[in-house]
């Protein structure tokens, strides 16, 4: 392939994101600022209630304070970008600045993936073993938990990141999305890139397959548990206490599987739309999740509601 086609190192990207669509984007832009104002607000609420309140010091609600505290950079990783990109007539990015927006993409999709997996393991020892539940999560069992998940997450990203980005691209290295999702970017690849979708094949069984597999073990248990219960409050009373984390997982994954699930158009009169559609998609799939886990956490759990009334009362008492 003529070498003159190929980047070097130092180049832009163009974002296409509804370039094709002027009038949506004032809509879209009004529409993701208002549900990333209340990513900020839901999570950073949960960040501080469970800082602050002593009775929320425990294994579980420190599992939530790092999912609202990823939540918050998994969203800041691309939505101004996005919002920017609707405000401007040349959406453009950096190579450097494309490389650091994939990296905490992919960190935090993983990073959370992994840690549903560990609060579901949390939650069946409460239910399965609940006297044992002081000694198996103790503060030196959960905080190498919540800090491996990080790892994992952070080294999956360094290894696609750098794979993607290490390729040499063609053209006017236009992408054709919001941000830079790497299956846009590997479109724009002039090498073969074989390696790259091996990888993150892999990568998938071992963040997708590998945790789901352990939440559904995780709640065949504790269903099998619950259900052992004679009393019927007692049935309520267990459930209760992780009917939130499992809501959490079903919209997380329900999400995934309505983004890459649902069948292609073969219509080509249908293709821009079937485009359009896919990357609003792929848009919303990283604000409906970060927006909903603070909101089903408060509505589904009276400690973090009891947490959040006396955090609101101090405050009036201090004015």
């Amino acid at each position: 392939m003529d070498r003159s086609n190929q980047t070097s190192p130092m180049v832009q990207f163009i974002l296409l994101g509804l370039s094709a669509h002027p009038k949506l984007e004032k809509t879209f832009f009004v529409l993701i600022l208002l549900m990333y104002l209340v990513i900020l607000l839901g999570n950073g609420l949960l960040i501080l209630v469970t800082i602050l309140d002593p009775r929320l010091h425990t294994p579980m609600y420190f599992f939530l304070g790092n999912l609202s505290f990823l939540d918050i950079c998994y969203t800041t990783s691309s939505v101004p970008l996005v919002l920017d990109g609707f405000l401007t007539p040349r959406k453009t990015i950096s190579f450097s600045g494309c490389a650091i927006q994939m990296f905490l993409s992919f960190a935090m999709g993983a990073t959370e993936c992994v840690l549903l997996g560990m609060m579901a393991f949390d939650r069946y020892v409460a239910i399965c073993n609940p006297l044992r539940y002081p000694i198996v999560m103790s503060k030196a069992a959960y905080v190498p938990m919540a800090t491996s998940s990080w790892a994992a997450g952070i080294a999956n990203s360094v290894v696609q990141t750098s794979q993607a980005m290490q390729l040499p691209f063609c053209g006017d290295n236009v992408i054709n999305h919001f941000s830079c999702e790497i299956l846009a970017v590997l479109k724009l690849a002039c090498a073969d890139i074989s390696i790259n979708v091996i990888s993150m094949v892999v990568s998938n069984v071992i963040f997708l397959g590998v945790p789901v597999l352990f939440i559904f073990i995780s709640y065949v248990f504790i269903i099998a548990t619950i259900l052992r219960i004679p009393s019927a409050e007692g049935r309520k009373k267990a459930f209760s206490t992780c009917s939130a984390h499992l809501t959490v997982v079903l919209v997380f994954y329900g999400t995934i599987l309505f983004m890459y699930g649902k069948p292609k158009s073969k219509d080509p009169l249908g293709a821009d739309k079937q485009d359009l559609a896919d990357k609003l998609t792929s848009l919303f799939y990283g604000m409906v999740t970060p927006m909903l886990n603070p909101i089903i956490y408060s509505l589904r759990n009276k400690d973090v509601k009891a947490a959040v009334r006396n955090l609101v009362r101090q405050k009036h008492l201090t004015e």
